[in-house]
């Protein structure tokens, strides 16, 4: 990175960097809670370490409409969802962090590509062939079901059948259990299985990820699976291409495009384009927020596998001859994090291991500085989301998990009710993508730069006399043409020497007669010269962070709902001011008409400070009214009473505490800018102003 480059960030940089110092000496604190947690909290997802109940927490987010089904009233369509008022404004608000975390802060290239792509761009990028789930049929009923997914539910179910009968506590989510017994999985009675079947068990599904169609076929057969529907043996596993197909203009006879499945191809396509954009400087970063498709082979989960999602996704570009530092890693070095890596899952185990990031860096675990910088920076983006510390973990993909294109992959995964879930990818793609395409089309994907110092190359060059050479070979010129040029050094520096000893050398040209050609000197000349270099041309590697927002939302959902210990019923989300959907409740004490121009002042005020506020005037009593608001997250509430018209003075209330302070509209409006915008907590707005007892009344 030129220095001028590194200057124009700093000052955009300083913040961040107080920030991420910030996470990081709260680090601790996350880490001694989950220490001290006890084993129901160990199992659980929600912000105080009680049991999930899924059918209560889930009637709640579409009660108040987060998200539903879609197409509901034609009967649904599996993997597919419509988001409400408040889940777009979730979504929104994550989204919006997310740009000012990574676009803003890292000064990247935003773009917006298309989601309908020809088909030779994905066929070249290898997701034709190889992007792709094992599904296998049951020949009776014709139910497909997901390879490993099987065989992940039928082992663990064995597994809890065995805790059963040895007397051991089994936590049970019923609506997961209800769906697991109609669905997937027949009823497991309690039997207890060898010592050695159980650790075999456990350390398949520590390596679940690993096998492909073949060896979860052989699986299958070992473990005695059969359909849970009909009880047969199932079809050998078979590869299922996860992309939409479609016909693109009316000509088309047959499909000859695809809906997206990720957004990067796009970034990959314009990359010259970008890199004159940015004035041929390197290294630099694309990123891209937009809808994909996945035509997911047995939806499940909610928002956690669907068909339609959004991405965003960021192309690092950096020059591989760097060695992929990063000038900003010293920032994030010391960054704690709990890393899972491929050798212990190939072990059969899943424990986890809590370092630094820039340990991990220093002892190759995580290959380099910019693919450790990035996964700091997804840490750092999820924290500031409300991600709970103790349910956030980075697991390594092991050989045969990773995709196509990776070098490494490491993927954040958060701890819900349905396990640990994959919420970001962060690969190292190396330089596959542009490699490929330019291979394709011709066109310059690459970087071309002057160097500083002209490079001095000494190496065997290729002579060859045309006139001589056509008329001996004829049609087969061009081909024995070819295999001398693509000879490597050695091979010319031996064929060199024996030019000069025999006058002739035979060359392998498997297109031509016996495959076998024998070249005099008269022919070709290969001979040891300097050649000059004043410019350096070189293909980027690209490491790149890939975000499930979908996925990302849903799981803070559980890392911050929780129950009042008086009402179970009384659902609560603690999402932090900034992510809240709505971030201030007004609440008039009556429905005179006498307080209804304070409640109209208080709203214009607090949108021209860009606080988003909801009015809620209906007859229920105002404990109803603030708990119907908790469960959508409100984290404040101001209410509007006799005592205002008196002395124009409000109360504010934080959702989680349900304690209040009073003081005049403007202060009240200044704290709510100060919480929402993360400039105080409510600690501190509750130290300095008074704190509200109760209703004063004439």
């Amino acid at each position: 990175m030129r220095p001028q480059f590194f200057c124009r960030r700093f000052n955009a940089i300083t913040l961040l960097i107080e920030q991420n110092r910030a996470f990081t000496s709260r680090a601790p604190a996350f880490r001694a809670q989950a220490l001290q947690t006890d084993s129901t909290m160990a199992t659980s997802t929600t912000k105080t370490g009680a049991p999930l109940d899924r059918a209560t927490f889930e009637s709640l987010l579409r009660r108040r409409l987060f998200y539903t089904p879609a197409f509901e009233i034609y009967g649904g369509e599996k993997g597919l969802f419509d988001y409400g008022p408040p889940g777009c404004a979730l979504q929104n608000n994550l989204v919006d962090i997310w740009r000012k975390h990574f676009v803003l802060e890292e000064d990247m290239l935003e773009v917006d590509c298309t989601q309908i792509t020809p088909a030779a761009v994905f066929k070249t990028s290898g997701h034709v062939d190889k992007f792709a789930d094992w599904m296998c049929k049951d020949p009776k009923s014709g139910e497909i079901f997901r390879a490993d997914h099987l065989v992940e539910q039928v082992l663990e179910a064995r597994l809890k059948g065995d805790k059963e009968a040895r007397g051991q506590t089994v936590e049970i989510d019923q609506a997961k259990d209800a769906k697991r017994r109609k669905k997937k999985v027949k009823d497991v009675q309690a039997v207890q299985l060898d010592d050695a079947i159980v650790k075999e068990y456990e350390e398949t599904l520590a390596k679940i990820d690993n096998y492909g169609g073949e060896e979860l076929g052989q699986l299958i057969k070992k473990f005695d699976i059969k359909s849970p529907e009909t009880g047969v043996d199932l079809e050998p596993p078979r590869a299922f291409n996860l992309m939409f197909q479609v016909t693109i203009g009316p000509s088309a006879s047959t499909p000859n495009g695809y809906l997206r499945p990720e957004t990067a191809q796009g970034q990959f396509l314009n990359f010259q384009k970008l890199l004159e954009f940015n004035q041929q400087s390197m290294p630099f970063a694309s990123a891209s927020i937009g809808k994909s498709f996945r035509n997911e082979i047995s939806p499940r989960s909610g928002l956690l596998r669907v068909r339609e999602f959004l991405m965003a996704e960021i192309e690092h570009f950096v020059d591989p001859e760097s060695g992929k530092r990063h000038p900003r890693f010293a920032q994030v070095k010391d960054t704690k994090m709990t890393l899972l890596n491929r050798n212990v899952q190939l072990e059969g185990s899943t424990k986890a291991e809590e370092l630094t990031i820039g340990e991990a860096v220093a002892s190759k675990l995580v290959d380099n500085e910019t693919l450790g910088y990035f996964l700091a920076r997804i840490q750092m983006f999820l924290l500031r989301l409300g991600v709970d510390y103790s349910k956030l973990r980075f697991r390594q993909h092991m050989a045969n998990e990773m995709a196509h294109y990776a070098a490494d992959c490491w993927d954040a995964e958060l701890r819900t009710s349905f396990g640990w879930i994959e919420c970001v990818g962060c690969a190292d793609r190396s330089a596959f993508d542009l490699t490929v395409h330019r291979n394709k089309t011709g066109a310059s994907l690459f970087v071309r730069e002057t160097r500083a110092e002209p490079l001095r190359i000494e190496e065997y060059q290729v002579d060859i006399d045309k006139k001589r050479f056509g008329p001996k070979f004829k049609k087969d010129a061009k081909a024995v043409e070819q295999a001398v040029e693509a000879l490597n050094q050695e091979l010319r520096e031996k064929m060199s020497l024996e030019l000069e000893k025999e006058g002739r050398i035979t060359l392998d040209v498997p297109a031509v007669g016996n495959g076998r050609v024998e070249l005099e000197k008269d022919l070709v000349k290969i001979e040891k010269r300097t050649r000059v270099e004043h410019v350096r041309e070189y293909t980027p590697n690209v490491i790149e962070p890939s975000f499930g927002i979908g996925r990302i939302l849903y799981c803070l959902i559980e890392h911050v709902y929780w129950s009042r210990p008086e009402d179970d019923a009384r659902g609560v989300l603690s999402f932090p001011p900034p992510v809240a959907p709505t971030k201030v409740l007004l609440v008039p004490l009556s429905g005179s008409d006498e307080l209804r121009p304070y409640l109209q002042q208080l709203t214009y005020k607090l949108r021209r400070m860009g606080i988003s506020s909801k009015i809620d005037d209906s007859s229920a009593s105002i404990g109803k009214r603030y708990s119907r608001n908790d469960e959508l997250g409100t984290p404040l509430g101001i209410t509007v009473d006799f005592q205002t018209v008196k002395d124009n003075t409000v109360t504010l209330r934080d959702r989680d505490t349900t304690s209040q302070v009073r003081a005049s509209e403007e202060e009240i409006c200044a704290a709510a800018k100060a919480i929402v915008d993360g400039e105080e907590t409510w600690e501190d707005v509750a130290k300095r102003l008074p704190k509200f007892e109760g209703q004063e009344v004439d």
